[in-house]
């Protein structure tokens, strides 16, 4: 009797800060359960084997910043059957694309000395302007009781079930008092949920670290930053040009603002 292989698991990283590829390490016990239930055949951070596809599921982490990076997520989605992209940098191109809305050509000449040895890309993408994605989990890094959800979905034949509330609902079913109301500017709610509303819990303001909900209403929320709480041009574009200053959502609001 042929003995069922195991699904195949890889693990992919372009340019990010490997924070996601953490959260699924951070797993720990969870972590074991999944090597039980798969083989991982790629996944550099954690294990030596570098096993070529097919693969049944891939995590992709990182945005397209290299030609060769961009010729290489071609290959990954031609070897994946499914393919889940992770995080602020996958999803919508990361802290990094901010280089997105100026030259990147003078970034590299104020940086490095030689620039003459620098290849990069214009833009910082996000792995859908390129390849295919079957699905995609936000955060900055992901919350890794979503990734686990994520994973044991699709290795059962399952759609993902990630809630699509902002975080104003977490902060209500955490019983803060709205920063807003005290005056502190907060991106809660037009942010997907998924830190458990970390920041407001501290009298902070969101950062935004999730991305934009269903249907965010940026412009309203602009307009209040700007009407009730006094916040300048410049800083509305920088309150939306962070963790997914790339997202249509957050690009539109801070270039309406950029003037």
């Amino acid at each position: 009797m042929a003995v069922k292989r195991k699904p195949r698991l890889s693990v992919w990283k372009f340019a990010s800060c490997d924070g996601c590829q953490l959260s699924l390490l951070d797993c720990e016990d969870e972590l074991l359960t999944i090597a039980g239930a798969v083989e991982i055949a790629y996944f550099v951070e954690a294990s030596r084997a570098m096993v070529k596809g097919p693969y049944d599921l891939t995590l992709v982490d990182g945005s397209i910043t290299t030609a060769h990076d961009a010729e290489v997520i071609q290959q990954v989605r031609r070897a994946s059957k499914y393919l889940v992209t992770l995080g602020t940098c996958a999803n919508s191109g990361g802290i990094q694309a901010l280089r997105n809305f100026k030259d990147v050509n003078d970034f590299i000449k104020a940086v490095y000395e030689h620039p003459e040895y620098i290849q990069t890309l214009k833009e910082s993408t996000p792995i859908s302007a390129h390849v295919k994605v079957d699905f995609g989990l936000n955060g900055c890094p992901v919350n890794k009781r979503q990734l686990l959800s994520v994973i044991s979905a699709f290795l059962q034949g399952r759609p993902p079930m990630v809630r699509s509330h902002s975080v104003c609902l977490d902060c209500k079913v955490r019983g803060n008092i709205c920063v807003m109301v005290m005056g502190t500017p907060c991106l809660g709610p037009v942010t997907h949920a998924g830190c458990g509303a970390l920041c407001p819990t501290y009298h902070r303001g969101c950062y935004g670290c999730y991305g934009p909900k269903e249907t965010p209403n940026t412009a309203s929320l602009a307009a209040w930053f700007s009407q009730r709480l006094g916040i300048s041009e410049p800083n509305l574009v920088r309150a939306f040009r962070a963790f997914y200053a790339n997202a249509p959502a957050f690009r539109q609001e801070s270039e309406a603002h950029d003037r």
